[in-house]
């Protein structure tokens, strides 16, 4: 069993189904840029579930485990803070909740850092 294989599934999943939701259940219940805010939410899940993809991929390839490993966790850090602050100011409305925003992105940014050395030392 691959445990980001199945954290990509279901991140891809749930980014499907919330921008659905976006799409056809905020319409007309919150404004415009509240719903572009919410697109970036889910744009960014749906990227970085397919990071977890390549992060599985990898670990088969490389023997840098750790550095993958930690790149996995970080993409899923990303998406909880980055995505769910997202959605979460999309429904609440809490503009302090943006403050959380870059801190997902950083988790981004190392995981995607982390791939990096992984494969230049694999």
């Amino acid at each position: 069993m691959n445990l980001f294989i199945i954290l990509a599934a279901i991140n891809g999943f749930l980014a499907v189904a919330l921008g659905a939701f976006g799409a056809h259940g905020l319409e007309g219940k919150v404004s415009e840029r509240m719903i572009e805010i919410w697109k970036t939410g889910v744009t960014y899940q749906m990227f970085h579930a397919g990071g977890l993809f390549v992060v599985a991929l990898l670990m088969e390839r490389f023997n840098s485990t750790g550095l993958l490993n930690g790149a996995g966790w970080s993409f899923l850090i990303g998406i909880i803070l980055f995505s769910g602050s997202l959605y979460i100011l999309t429904l609440s409305g809490i503009k302090i909740l943006g403050a959380i925003t870059p801190l997902g992105g950083v988790a981004f940014l190392i995981g995607w850092v982390l791939i990096i050395v992984a494969a230049v030392k694999g």
